[in-house]
């Protein structure tokens, strides 16, 4: 049994580093017969003191048996058993709290005797995991409620090592084949491959008018539900696709779907080692050489806003597709080669649609991540607010835990109260975060999930974490499919158009289509003017009607070569110029000619009218 609690310190101060744990029990009487383990019942305790208002870490706990204890007993109440733990000076290793006799507790509370200096400046946050056998409640009726079921899915729930990840997800390739497909992006700094899974009826190729998802996790090594979440997914998907389960069939052929379970697996072995009984807070959520990635990427906003305030001619701003600085690409730039490999995927691979994974909190966070004018917090919508926060609920509300109206908050802020989902900024400012980069650098919209108060579970709680998250995980890979998508082609030659600029009127972010011509542009329900443009073709724009069904609607664009386009490409090829086109040749010309004339008629009386004038 296992449970976790938060509280906040204020104005807390004493002479000695020190954990105060107080447990509450009734006064002594025969130990109830249904105990599990009888007169071997034990508690072990693991806390921490896990934020600060400065940034700050500690690790509190009792590296030896108690040697300071209290009984204290009334005669007509509860009985109070007091213990005291000598706190740890490391701060980035735990050390287990042990009772020196077995323990019946019916309520536990730890009180922190002493914080840092600056604790009184700002909200210090204490976790607590209490481990230990579970005793009946001879009061409740409803004691089935409470009773651990078996998990209805039979997956491999168990934290996966690096070798064990592999061999899992060989498993599934072999189990599936005709379905996916394991492939490597590149390596982490040590050499471990960062392999990622494809599930798809047609794997290894990119398919016309299929988009492409993906989902990431272990950016941060220690934060590693997100990993175990995936490898499940990998095997729900395998079998459930071969049980004929229909959600999961048209999903798998109308989506192309990449699984990068591990960015960080440096990170994540050095974690592992010490498990979830004693990984710190951060022990393990940096790359090898101490980079945090999620603050990695390209910082292409600062680009954008810049450009902002020294452009006067708004017509000559871009607002996607923007360019990696070349200070950031150079060799010299400290960039993790973790990074560098996702952003090669993310270049390579035209995704519509992601979703990273992180722990440590409950909420789902969407861009901009980083603040404007570098303030702490601030809210910074990008031009897909309204759609991201559909993003965003869609996954917080179908969440078991996030939904949960009852459930208390990991720490000192409650996100119960913005409905589970925040705009990232308006949480923290981080720069070069990969949800700005995606947005600003391709097609791809991507939001942060952070999955659990805890960021290393114990291996116990993973079957719950995956009925917690298996819908959430499902239904927002299905909205990949929502808003509008088609084909640009070439009107005569019925060739895919590359990077043709798909305009929505009213919102200031644009898409491109991509090798095939094909794009996906994701939109809330509505009605849109949309026109696509492509360079030496003439603009197309048509009205795109968006409904409420799972499936996109089809736009599809046949662009027009402009007139000297068209014929520098037949006279290039030694063809014959067609007479439509000579026709229209002609007319330009025409055109071109009366403009000119009636230019110069022009100047011609004016000037005429200053000779009369002086005279």
């Amino acid at each position: 049994m296992s449970s976790s609690g938060s509280g906040v310190a204020e104005d807390q101060k004493q002479p000695a580093e020190s954990v105060f744990l107080q447990t509450q029990r009734p006064r002594p009487a025969p130990r109830p017969a249904q105990h599990p383990v009888g007169d071997r019942g034990w508690r072990h305790l693991r806390r921490r003191l896990v934020c600060s208002a400065q940034g700050h870490e500690a690790v509190a706990g009792g590296g030896r048996s108690a040697a300071d204890s209290l009984h204290r007993c009334h005669p007509a109440g509860p009985c109070l058993h007091l213990e005291v733990f000598e706190g740890n000076q490391d701060l980035e290793t735990p050390v287990l709290a042990l009772f020196n006799t077995s323990t019946v507790a019916r309520y536990i509370r730890i009180n922190p005797q002493t914080w840092y200096q600056n604790g009184t400046q700002g909200h210090i946050c204490l976790r607590a995991e209490v481990l230990g056998c579970t005793l009946p409640d001879p009061n409740n009726i409803y004691a089935w409620q409470t009773e651990p079921t078996e998990p209805k899915d039979k997956l491999d729930f168990r934290h996966h090592n690096y070798k064990e990840m592999r061999k899992l997800m060989k498993s599934v390739n072999e189990a599936c084949p005709d379905i996916t497909r394991i492939y490597s992006i590149g390596k982490s700094y040590t050499g471990l491959k960062l392999y990622a899974m494809e599930i798809s009826d047609n794997p290894g190729k990119h398919e016309l008018g299929e988009p492409e998802f993906r989902y990431v996790a272990g950016m941060h090594g220690n934060e590693v539900l997100g990993r175990e979440l995936l490898l499940n997914l990998m095997q729900y998907m395998c079998r459930e696709y071969k049980r004929g389960d229909q959600r999961i069939v048209r999903l798998v052929k109308e989506t192309r779907i990449h699984l990068l379970p591990s960015m960080n697996p440096d990170g994540y072995e050095k974690a592992f080692k010490k498990g979830s009984e004693l990984a710190g807070w951060a022990w393990g959520r940096y790359s090898y050489e101490g980079i945090d990635m999620n603050h990695n990427f390209a910082d292409l906003n600062s680009e954008m806003w810049n450009a902002i305030e020294v452009e006067t001619d708004p017509s000559k701003l871009i607002n996607h597709y923007f360019p990696i600085p070349e200070h950031y690409t150079s060799e010299e730039a400290f960039v993790a080669p973790e990074t560098r490999a996702v952003i090669n995927w993310m270049q390579d691979v035209p995704f519509v649609l992601g979703a990273s994974f992180h722990g440590g909190e409950l909420v789902v966070t969407y861009p901009y991540d980083m603040t404007r004018d570098w303030a702490p917090r601030e809210h910074t919508p990008t031009a897909d607010e309204s759609f991201f926060r559909w993003l965003a609920t869609v996954y917080a509300s179908t969440n078991r835990v996030m939904s949960n109206p009852d459930r208390r908050p990991c720490h000192n802020k409650d996100f119960l109260r913005y409905n589970n989902i925040i705009n990232g900024a308006d949480w923290h400012t981080v720069p070069g975060s990969m949800n700005d980069f995606s947005y600003l650098h391709t097609n791809c919209f991507e939001v942060t999930v952070e999955l659990s108060c805890d960021k290393f579970p114990h291996v116990s709680e993973l079957p719950v974490e995956w009925e917690n998250n298996r819908e959430s995980l499902l239904v927002y890979m299905e909205q990949v499919h929502r808003g509008i998508k088609g084909v640009v082609r070439d009107k005569d030659t019925e060739a895919g158009i590359t990077d043709a600029i798909i305009k929505v009127d009213d919102i200031d972010h644009h898409i491109r289509s991509v090798a095939d011509g094909d794009y996906w542009r994701l939109l809330n329900p509505g009605e849109y003017r949309v026109t696509a443009s492509a360079e030496g073709y003439s603009p197309s724009s048509r009205t795109c009607q968006v409904m409420y069904d799972h499936y996109p609607t089809i736009c599809d664009f046949r662009l027009t070569k402009m007139p000297r386009q068209r014929l520098e490409d037949i006279l290039a090829k030694g063809g014959k110029v067609p007479k439509d086109l000579q026709l229209r040749l002609r007319q330009l010309r025409l055109r071109k000619l009366r403009v000119t004339t009636k230019a110069i008629n022009q100047r011609r009386s004016a000037s005429a009218a200053k000779r009369a004038k002086r005279m």
